[in-house]
């Protein structure tokens, strides 16, 4: 049996599931289903942003409803493509289903939809990468990569621009695991002190993650001794956290990046502020431009590089939850949407 997990474009609290008869296969296409995917906050920020950045264009779904994008690995289950044999297994950018029919066309190193619906839409989601079996940190790298790669682009423009002088940069949400890749690749350039903001329960787990030079709870930031000027990175999108680093700093502040949107529920945007206006960091453009500034095969060597040692040291801080199965889907979904899991667990859904 087929299904999608489908959510209210609406309402992100209302889903269902509906039973679907997959299509037989043309040319070109391949059938894979779809063994397991992360359920990070990440994927609430795409269901938040779905109609603005075109998420919800990925994966059709009826009128009103949308499929929420997912990272995670696949098996070939049918295929119509003569390089693409049954029984492949492929990472990769997946709706919250049981399966998903793409039209191949085979790289280097796996394979790029090029369904007629995803041509128009960030090249980087559309790419699948050819995997073996578990290596014993699959799970590890399908909740960790995604977000680590917005990590290392991130790090990159700060250090192209020279932290845009900086002493301090300053980490919003820093128990998420993006923030958590950009203190770790921050903490090991050493350029300027690594200041993680989050909420008094999560003091002690982002202290004992040592990647953060200075941990200071939200409510503590007006008078916390952060050196200054300073550069904000916001991975929370609240208005509230937003303004009291901008009305904190004045001036003092260098640069100020929103990226996510953990507290999703919070008014976004912060009005008039003091200090510099907020730019918002969209990774696929950044990747874009990286690709055309390197020469061929540089990205992936230097993120490679980067990615290794982090990923490496992920069981140490990151336990991993895994459940099967259309309740434990919904249940884990809606824990999502309401604030999501503790920042120590990781969360892997099979079908």
């Amino acid at each position: 049996m087929a299904w999608d997990f489908l959510v209210a474009k609406s309402d992100l609290r209302r889903t269902e599931f509906r039973e679907v008869e997959p299509p037989p296969l043309d040319d070109g296409q391949v059938r894979l289903a779809i063994e397991s995917f992360a359920l990070t906050a990440n994927n609430v920020t795409y269901a938040v942003f779905g109609e603005t950045m075109r998420y919800w264009d990925f994966f059709p779904a009826p009128e009103g409803f949308g499929r929420v994008p997912v990272w995670g690995h696949a098996r070939v289950e049918a295929s119509a493509h003569p390089d693409i044999a049954v029984g492949q297994r492929f990472y990769g950018y997946w709706p919250m289903s049981t399966h998903l029919t793409v039209q191949a066309k085979p790289g280097r190193t796996g394979f790029t939809d090029v369904s007629p619906h995803r041509a128009q839409l960030a090249a980087v989601y559309n790419q699948y990468q050819a995997v073996g079996e578990d290596d014993g940190l699959e799970a590890h790298k399908a909740l960790l990569q995604p977000l680590f790669i917005t990590s290392f682009l991130i790090e990159d423009f700060l250090d192209e621009s020279a932290l845009f002088g900086a002493k301090s940069v300053i980490l919003s949400s820093a128990s998420a695991k993006t923030a958590i890749g950009l203190a770790h690749l921050l903490k090991r350039r050493g350029a300027a002190k690594v200041v993680g903001l989050t909420s008094p329960r999560n003091v002690g787990f982002v202290e004992g993650l040592g990647v953060y030079d200075q941990v200071v709870a939200y409510a503590d930031l007006p008078t916390a001794p952060i050196e200054r000027p300073a550069v904000f990175v916001d991975f929370a999108g609240d208005a509230a956290v937003l303004r009291a680093v901008h009305e904190t700093f004045g001036e003092d502040l260098a640069f100020s990046l929103l990226v996510g949107g953990t507290h999703w529920e919070t008014e976004r945007g912060g009005g008039s502020l003091p200090g510099p206006k907020p730019v918002f960091f969209f990774a696929p453009d950044r990747i874009a431009k990286r690709r055309q500034d390197w020469a061929p095969g540089a990205f992936e060597t230097r993120y490679g590089a980067a990615w290794g040692p982090f990923v490496a040291d992920a069981p140490r801080w990151l336990t991993v939850q895994t459940s099967q199965g259309q309740a434990a889907m919904q249940a884990a979904f809606l824990a999502q949407v309401d604030g999501g899991t503790a920042p120590d667990v990781g969360v892997v859904l099979a079908p």
